[in-house]
């Protein structure tokens, strides 16, 4: 009978989803950085599937959030990208990696820029890159 259970306890284990586990990174110092940069990083994106027909956007905002700064999130996120009904909040972290975080504080989805473009590393509900929407005129 032990056997069977410590079987199912490993079946069940390995079986189950597992959340991504993200590198601590220090949170980006504003204050050290060219303010000219930083306007670019603020404003309207669009996330995006691998093939591009996936997307929705959002607003990366420069008020303060409970662990970050505020986002607003369009209705259709949640749609293409069930992970993104979670989101409540946004980091600027060194490297210019984004990290997107829910209401407990925890990254749910992380964009780094290994080749100047934002990439989700890893994917999560086939989110694969973030992009800069041209500011409307």
């Amino acid at each position: 009978m032990k056997l069977r259970a410590s079987i199912f306890a490993a079946f069940f284990l390995f079986a189950s989803p597992v959340a991504a586990q993200f590198t601590p990174l220090k949170p980006l110092d504003l204050k050290e950085v060219d303010p000219s940069l930083i306007g670019e990083t603020f404003g309207a994106w669009e996330i995006r599937d691998e093939s591009g027909k996936k997307r929705c956007r959002i607003n990366l905002k420069r008020e303060l959030a409970i662990g970050g700064y505020a986002i607003e999130v369009t209705d259709n996120c949640k749609k293409f990208f069930p992970v993104m009904d979670d989101i409540a909040g946004w980091r600027l972290l060194e490297g210019w990696t984004i990290d997107l975080i829910d209401a407990t504080r925890k990254t749910r989805v992380r964009f780094s820029t290994p080749d100047e473009r934002y990439v989700a590393i890893p994917e999560i509900d086939g989110i694969a890159s973030l992009h800069k929407l041209p500011k409307k005129k």
